[in-house]
């Protein structure tokens, strides 16, 4: 039969076929960079074109290096938890030891997220990351910056494990407390700022009228009520200086525009004392209930968007470090908060095994993409570097190979 044949459905199409020879070539020459506890770990893959394989232990790297090398997956996992019999086909024979503490970031949770290109979400979600170790992990949760070891995730966000002998045999439950904890899930604002009651004037009867009034968090407090001490001055500060429309465009919650230039000059004649004496005493009943559900409505910003079901999940699997994503072609990879700062994973994360020989591909929208310091405007047919065919295919944003040349698209 001459001429190209048709793939058969027991064959890879041309995108994986592209992808599994990088991904080939990248796993015969690379170093698998270990877990801790590596021999205590359960391993699971994703080959291309099949399913997962998990319930697999190694006992050396060689071992670990020799089944990536030949099995070339587009996807490499490894437990969280620690077991005595990791390979164990029922998890409940594994015999779970502790698991390490994780946070996983991901772009898809971002507000906005399918109306960014993938270098804004990478922008978005590595500030959401920042926050999430420097404003809680390392500041209210109290955790060392050598137990926290964080990896680009390969794909759209980043991973956080804390290691650490006090966390290991935390349970499900307390694992969720600290997701809710930097989710801002459940605060009381009378937490934050409590209630007190003072005695203004006596009655006719005998009794005495109360005035109740919130207090506010001192500089020296910790954790979310730092946090909303300082959202609490931004707001005032706010209020005060701030054209009553550009407030209302800062702070949507406020539906009353005309009352706003009422309530900010009696804030206003109450500012100083309201923080240097850490009350709201000298507020009407009216304008602290605004401020309080003014600050209910700012908490959540403060918090971090991490995915809320992995953390409490005490058998997870997640990425392995050194792996390489299925969906971008790169490499997760191990940095360190000082990295994480500036960090580029279409600058960093491109496996050294990639060349820039060109490749055909043909594009499926108009787009500019910047990889290893060179910019690319791309739209229909054209060739790039093997290292953004890549990830041009992995995304889905193209496919292997000219249309006009090859309509059935063979590798």
């Amino acid at each position: 039969m001459d001429g190209p044949r048709p793939f058969m459905n027991n064959e890879l199409d041309p995108n994986s076929l592209f992808l599994q020879t990088m991904f080939r070539r990248y796993y015969r020459a690379f170093t698998p960079t270990l877990p801790d506890r590596f021999t205590r770990k359960e391993f699971g893959f994703i080959q291309f074109g099949k399913t997962m394989q998990r319930h697999m232990a190694f006992r050396n790297a060689e071992d670990l290096k020799y089944f990536m090398g030949t099995r070339v997956p587009a996807h490499s996992y490894y437990s969280t938890s620690y077991y005595r019999y990791p390979s164990q086909m029922v998890m409940e024979d594994k015999k779970w030891m502790g698991a390490e503490l994780i946070f996983d970031l991901d772009a898809d949770h971002l507000a906005g997220a399918d109306r960014m290109t993938y270098s804004e979400m990478m922008v978005q979600i590595r500030k959401e990351m920042i926050s999430l170790v420097d404003d809680f992990l390392l500041s209210d949760l109290g955790f060392d910056e050598k137990q926290v070891g964080i990896s680009f995730s390969g794909g759209r966000g980043y991973h956080a494990h804390i290691r650490s002998n006090d966390i290991y045999t935390l349970g499900t439950n307390e694992r969720r407390e600290l997701v809710d904890y930097v989710s801002c899930i459940g605060m009381d604002m009378d937490w934050v700022f409590p209630i007190q009651a003072k005695a203004i004037s006596s009655t006719s009867m005998g009794g005495a009228n109360i005035h109740k009034f919130h207090l506010i968090p001192s500089k020296e407090e910790g954790g979310w009520k730092r946090k909303m001490r300082a959202a609490l001055e931004d707001a005032v500060q706010d209020l005060v200086e701030l054209d009553p429309k550009d407030f209302k465009k800062k702070y949507p919650f406020v539906q009353n525009q005309s009352s706003l230039v009422k309530i900010s000059e009696r804030i206003a004649k109450c500012r100083n004392r309201m923080f240097s004496a850490n009350t709201m005493v000298d507020l009407t009943n009216s304008d602290q209930e605004f401020l309080i559900n003014l600050m209910s409505y700012v908490a959540p910003t403060f918090s971090s968007e991490v995915d809320k079901p992995v953390t409490p999940d005490i058998k997870r699997l997640i990425r392995l470090p050194g792996s390489l994503h299925g969906k971008t072609g790169l490499r997760v990879t191990p940095i360190t908060r000082n990295q994480l700062t500036d960090y580029d994973p279409l600058q960093t994360a491109v496996p050294e095994t990639y060349t820039d020989k060109p490749v055909k591909v043909t594009v499926k929208r108009k787009m500019d993409l910047d990889m290893l310091g060179q910019h690319y405007r791309l739209e229909g047919e054209t060739e790039v570097p093997e290292y953004a065919a890549a990830f041009l295919i992995g995304r889905k944003y193209a496919d292997f190979g000219w249309a006009s040349e090859n309509k059935e698209r063979l590798f």
